[in-house]
């Protein structure tokens, strides 16, 4: 769960939905499901049994596709890409810097650095390294991998450095001095942990971490957020909140803006609701808005993004829309807002509202065509202009600062290398980087079509293809989807895509499913729990679309997912394997019976629902791909990727599948990266093998 995370559109507040111990781990429950599962140990993360078998089959894959004279091609050809000295760097802005961790073929683990603003622009190569990821890990002989920063603004002198085991989600955070750009000795330190942390102040930090085996909810999330002040032990921190163990995370939050910040705790009790609190120097204080809005602030402006209809003050205002009002206020009882943005019927906010010093940046999805909007306000009114046109492409906010109404954004495409893009104060734009083609897009389109769905649904998709393909049902085509946590899949440069698949004829195809976010709230929730099977039904109406079409036909279209996209290609492929010759299923769910004990999925029952219940055990049975399996079906090769420490999506779930289809005399391939967490790898070289393994399996499965 290119995107490999369960995610949720929240990004600033969104909890880490994921556990620090593996399933395996976990009280077994009565009736989980666990007594009829032949393959229980399969679960056991490091089990030798379990390592033995994972070893055995990734050795096996690896050379059947090894072999395939393609592979060495594709896995040069993702390496060079990976490691080109001109890709764009993506940077965090902070003070007069832009920060970055950059990996390349001399810095597998990467370098944390940065480089002034105008120094960047400027084209200079003046990078300042401030930590080597490789050294510290051949220093510490741990396999070190970065998992970002949080710098206390607005001066930016300390930072908390978060660093992750091999890839996995669980983290250590260290207090750094970037002035010195040394680790502080006998500064903040938190064992890793599922941990949320942020600056108070230079001597007090909000936290909330797992506190030890009591401190965590069931999904493994932290439940107890405190103050830390320097000099105390974490465990001497003042409590600020506690909440419940079946509650999904509390979560802590300091939103800065030009000339202060704005503290904040969430107590998340499902994956989409939560009540928000403000710390205050006398408590906390709740803040009377939806439990699934999502606030931020601008200068002194709270705004919020809704995601279902509110009722306030005599007003009703639509879900998605985006609020703001006076934060002291509100605080006093007002609810006198003001509509920032209002979507039409297809419209709907990509991500976060993102804001600079006195504007708000909204990236927009109109029917799946973007676009990046400034909106100011004056006098109390809000008013935008578009930085960018229309287009079917991925528009994104690069770098912007609480401190300054500069920023970064980048456009691109299938067939437009991303370019980035530096807007000034004055609302000037210049064009500061263009990645070079990295493949030939030049005969290459990008179409929108819609299919209809079973229920009559009109579900919009994607297709990039070389210009003029012929309609004979032979082309080779990857259809790609995700549908979940709204999220939303549109048009993006992808090298490694273009290179390995675009190049040597492929078609590739992306289906806007419901359960994604590409047309809204309320195109997420209509594939919610017990509605779960419409978001698989478009997909398929995807697939026959193309097969009507004539774009292509069963024995040339393949279909890939990754985490919750490895669930609907699981599902895909026992529903209708008819329509099949390939099945990348990439660090999947797959075993709906037991994926709230497995991995971080204690925290999607708003997303799935409950099989502990009957009831809803009753839906999830329906499609759970690792009990629809059938003996006397024809399946196509399935390929199964996972990674032994991912703490999000238990690798069980591909395992367990591949090994249930191997009994029932099904032919698979199973490969698992021993380092690597949801993600699917950590260096370059592990990233280039991912792809060789995929365009190789889908090449020979799917090809002329």
């Amino acid at each position: 769960m290119r995107r490999c995370f369960i995610r949720h559109r929240i990004t600033i507040l969104s909890v880490a939905l994921m556990c620090l111990l593996a399933g395996a781990c976990r009280t077994r429950v009565e009736g989980d499901g666990s007594a009829d599962d032949p393959y229980l140990w399969l679960e056991e993360i490091e089990g030798p049994r379990a390592l033995e078998w994972v070893d055995r089959h990734s050795q096996q894959t690896l050379s059947a596709l090894g072999a395939e004279p393609v592979f060495d091609s594709i896995f040069q050809e993702s390496l060079t890409i990976l490691n080109a000295d001109d890709r764009i760097p993506s940077f965090v802005a902070m003070g007069d810097y832009l920060y970055e961790h950059w990996q390349d073929e001399a810095h597998e683990r990467g370098v944390w650095r940065r480089i002034s603003w105008d120094s960047y622009v400027a084209g200079s190569p003046d990078w300042e390294t401030l930590i080597d990821i490789d050294r510290l890990a051949a220093e510490e002989s741990e396999p070190w991998v970065w998992w970002g920063a949080r710098c206390l603004g607005p001066d930016f002198e300390r930072c908390l450095i978060r660093l992750s085991r091999a890839g996995a989600t669980a983290r250590e955070i260290r207090e750094f001095d970037l002035a010195t750009a040394q680790f502080v000795e006998d500064g903040f330190i938190v064992p890793e942990g599922m941990t949320m942390v942020a600056w108070r102040s230079l001597d007090e930090l909000l936290i909330s971490t797992d506190y030890g085996e009591d401190g965590a909810t069931t999904a493994g999330n932290p439940r107890t957020a405190k103050l830390w002040r320097r000099g105390e032990s974490l465990a001497e921190a003042e409590t600020l909140f506690e909440g419940e163990v079946d509650d999904v995370a509390v979560i802590v939050a300091n939103i800065e803006v030009a000339g202060g910040s704005y503290p904040l705790v969430l107590h998340r009790k499902g994956f989409y609701d939560g009540d928000f609190y403000a710390v205050s120097d006398t408590g906390l204080v709740k803040l009377d808005i939806p439990t699934d809005a999502t606030p931020t602030f601008v200068r002194d402006q709270m705004v919020l993004q809704l995601s279902s209809d509110w009722d306030v003050a005599g007003v009703t205002y639509p879900q998605d829309a985006v609020l703001a009002i006076a934060y002291e206020g509100f605080l006093e009882g007002r609810r006198d807002f003001t509509e920032v943005w209002v979507p039409t019927e297809r419209q709907t906010v990509v991500g976060r509202v993102v804001a600079t010093r006195d504007h708000l940046l909204l990236i927009l999805l109109d029917n799946a065509r973007t676009q990046l909007r400034v909106y100011r306000e004056v006098s109390g009114e809000w008013s935008s202009e578009s930085v960018n046109t229309s287009e079917l492409g991925t528009v994104r906010v690069a770098a912007a600062s609480p401190h300054s109404n500069r920023f970064f954004f980048s456009f691109g495409s299938h067939v437009q290398p991303t370019t980035l893009y530096l807007v000034e104060e004055d609302g000037s734009i210049q064009e500061v980087r263009r990645l070079p083609e990295m493949y030939d897009a030049q005969d290459l389109v990008i179409v929108q079509n819609e299919a209809v769905s079973l229920d009559g649904t009109r579900v919009p998709y994607f297709m990039v293809h070389e210009r003029g393909l012929v309609l004979d049902g032979t082309n080779p085509t990857l259809l790609y989807g995700y549908g979940g946590f709204q999220d939303t899949e549109i048009s993006d440069y992808s090298p490694v895509l273009g290179k390995a698949w675009l190049e040597r004829g492929g078609v590739w195809a992306v289906a806007n499913i419901r359960g994604g976010g590409e047309l809204g709230p309320a195109w997420h929730q209509a594939a919610l729990r017990e509605n779960r099977q419409r978001g698989f039904d478009d997909f398929l109406a995807v697939a026959r679309d193309l097969i009507a079409n004539g774009v292509t036909s069963p024995s040339h279209l393949g279909i890939n997912g990754m985490s919750n996209g490895g669930l609907l290609v699981g599902v895909a492929l026992t529903q209708a394997p008819e329509l099949f010759s390939a099945a990348a299923i990439q660090v999947p769910l797959l075993d709906m019976r037991r994926f709230n004990k497995l991995g971080a999925g204690a925290g999607w029952l708003a997303e799935y629902g409950n099989p502990d219940e009957p009831e809803e055990w009753s839906y999830l049975r329906r499609y759970s791909p690792y009990h629809n399996l059938r003996e006397n079906t024809e399946y196509p090769i399935a390929l199964f990727y996972t990674t032994t420490l991912d703490d999000r999506v238990h690798p069980g779930h591909g395992r367990k599948m591949a090994a249930r289809m191997e009994e029932m005399g099904h032919r698979v391939l199973f490969f698992e990266s021993r380092e690597g967490g949801h993600g699917g790898g950590v260096t370059p070289q592990q990233e280039a093998r991912r792809h060789a393994i995929l365009f190789t399996y889908l090449l020979r499965q799917l090809g002329n």
